[in-house]
């Protein structure tokens, strides 16, 4: 299973000289391609009988992912259950910047039901301020969003942006934390999957303490 690192450079897009992230490749397109298929869809029976795969048994399962090498302002994505988790190693820059952020935020302290585990419902939804770990989902129409941790004036984001995340798709934007603003399409913040530390540089996805994978 491929855990790519991401790079953002200094306009807070992907640096040109790193693989890009497959992940949210699949998403974008996929999300391209439900338009096409969903007339089709409703034709045919759902069938809750089939058995998963093999390849859908490892994709749901459990993934170890060592952090002692991301460094801050960078992001590492690792698929677990099809979808592409977000490993972020916030500045501390960005951290600053998310206290100021409560008043913007459509759920400011994540109450909303379905989406924040209990010990992520803090300023930075995280077990440990600094890394954050999140679903790279929007929660509108399942588009990838796409970082932009640079901090100012950029297109289509305001002036005073403070770093986060921008939705290719209808423009929902989220913080450095995964929040979402008010008044966008999305109607909720990132997902933040369950998970653990099994070290100070290594977690695991897929599992915490109400969670045995």
């Amino acid at each position: 299973m491929s855990q790519d690192t991401i790079v953002v450079d200094d306009d807070g897009a992907v640096a040109p000289n790193l693989p890009p992230d497959p992940s949210r490749r699949f998403w974008i397109g996929a999300t391209c391609a439900v338009g096409g298929v969903a007339g089709a869809a409703t034709a045919l029976p759902f069938v809750s009988t089939f058995a998963p795969s093999e390849r859908a048994k490892a994709a749901g399962a459990p993934v170890e992912v060592d952090i002692g090498d991301l460094a801050p302002g960078q992001m590492r994505t690792v698929e677990w259950r099809g979808k592409p988790v977000w490993i972020i190693r916030r500045t501390d820059e960005q951290l600053a910047a998310l206290k100021g952020l409560d008043g913007q935020m459509a759920d400011p302290g994540s109450e909303r039901p379905g989406y924040t585990p209990e010990y992520a419902k803090n300023e930075y939804r995280s077990r440990k301020p600094d890394v954050l770990v999140t679903v790279g989902i929007c929660t509108h129409l399942g588009c990838s969003p796409t970082p932009r941790f640079a901090m100012g004036a950029q297109p289509s984001l305001p002036s005073d942006w403070a770093g986060g995340f921008i939705c290719p798709c209808h423009g929902s934007t989220f913080d450095m934390a995964g929040r979402v603003y008010k008044n966008k399409p999305a109607p909720d913040n990132l997902e933040v999957p369950p998970y653990q530390y099994l070290s100070d540089t290594r977690i695991i996805v897929g599992v915490d303490e109400d969670n045995k994978a």
